[in-house]
């Protein structure tokens, strides 16, 4: 099974999932970048990548509630262009509600504030990953 790699973009933060089993996601890391630098993060995600040996990645894209994608997911909708220039198979993902559950997961899990600052950007790619995953599957 080839590894997957899932996204979460955010204007500062790149929250990064892997998948070396195609059935179970995990949190990888979080790519810093200086606000909205999408050529630091496109980077330094590109180095994770080959270090990874990975070549489709799961990108989450942000959608209004009303299924509408606005400038932050036009701006997901260009990286994943970009990204499929350099040779990589990169799957859109509808990630809405994704933060919020994740958010809901670690304060179910007792996860002090601090820590959930740190990786709530990596649980939301594993989320972002995860319902990829399991739709492959045949899941939900």
């Amino acid at each position: 099974m080839e590894k997957i790699i899932g996204l979460d973009l955010g204007s500062v933060t790149c929250g990064v999932a892997i998948s070396e089993t195609g059935i179970v996601a995990r949190a990888l890391t979080t790519i810093r970048f200086a606000p909205d630098d999408y050529d630091e993060c496109f980077d330094k995600l590109l180095d994770l990548l080959e270090e990874h040996h990975v070549k489709t990645i799961v990108l989450g894209l942000p959608k209004h509630m009303n299924g509408d994608v606005g400038v932050r997911g036009q701006l997901s909708i260009d990286f994943g262009a970009e990204l499929e220039k350099e040779g990589y198979h990169v799957h859109l993902w509808d990630e809405r509600l994704t933060t919020v559950s994740a958010q809901r997961f670690l304060l179910e899990g007792d996860v002090s504030r601090k820590k959930r600052k740190k990786v709530i950007d990596q649980m939301a790619a594993v989320q972002i990953l995860q319902s990829f995953l399991d739709r492959q599957n045949g899941g939900i």
